[in-house]
C-alpha cells in the first residue's frame, strides 16, 4: 500500500510539475530599455509672465517593463532631466536638475477594455541660480490614478489611449514655487 501511494504521489508530481513550469513560464522576463535624448524648445510665456525662454537639456530614461501571467504590464522608470532655462532677452540662465523614479504600484484590468494604473513618482528636483546655489527644491512624491483604453489590443501598450489622469496624493514635503526665484534672474 505504501509503495502504491509513493508511485501515485510520484505520478502526480510528474503531472503537476510541467503545469507549474508552464505557469511560471507564462510570465515573461522583464524588458529593459534605456535612452537619452537632447531637447530644445522655446516657451513664449514662461511662468505666464510674458517672458520668452529657451529650455534646453537632456532627458534620460531607464525603463523596466514587467508583464504578469495575466498579461498586465507594470512599468518602472528612472528618469533624469538636466535642463537650462535661458531668458532670450537677457541671455541669463538657471539650471534645473530632476532625478526621479516613476513606478506602477497597482495595475487593474477593469474588464471593459480599460486599465486603471496607480503610479508613484518620487525624487528630487532642484533649480540652481547662476552662482550654482540652489534657489528652489521639490523633493516630494506624488501618486496618480491613470485610466487607459487598451484600444482592443491589451498586450500592445503602444496604441493605448489615456482617458483620465487624476492626482490622488499631491506632492509631499517641500514644494517650492520655481517661478518666483527664476523670473528675476532671467528677465
Amino acid at each position: 500500500m505504501t509503495r502504491r501511494r509513493l508511485v501515485l504521489g510520484t505520478a502526480l508530481v510528474a503531472l503537476i510539475s510541467p503545469a507549474l513550469l508552464v505557469s511560471r513560464a507564462a510570465a515573461a522576463p522583464p524588458q529593459f530599455d534605456h535612452f537619452s535624448e537632447p531637447f530644445s524648445n522655446t516657451d513664449a510665456d514662461f511662468c505666464h509672465a510674458g517672458i520668452t525662454v529657451v529650455r534646453a537639456g537632456t532627458f534620460s530614461d531607464s525603463l523596466k517593463i514587467r508583464t504578469t501571467r495575466t498579461g498586465l504590464q507594470f512599468f518602472l522608470e528612472h528618469i533624469t532631466v538636466d535642463e537650462t532655462v535661458t531668458g532670450v532677452a537677457s541671455g541669463r540662465s538657471v539650471r534645473i536638475h530632476t532625478a526621479f523614479v516613476q513606478k506602477d504600484l497597482k495595475v487593474t484590468d477593469n474588464g471593459d477594455g480599460t486599465v486603471t494604473i496607480i503610479s508613484l513618482a518620487t525624487g528630487p528636483s532642484t533649480a540652481y541660480g547662476p552662482d550654482g546655489k540652489a534657489i528652489a527644491r521639490d523633493p516630494g512624491q506624488t501618486r496618480v490614478r491613470i485610466v487607459i483604453s487598451d484600444a482592443g489590443t491589451p498586450n500592445n501598450p503602444e496604441d493605448d489611449i489615456e482617458l483620465s489622469n487624476d492626482v490622488i496624493l499631491g506632492s509631499t514635503g517641500r514644494t517650492d514655487d520655481y517661478c518666483a526665484p527664476i523670473l528675476p534672474i532671467i528677465r
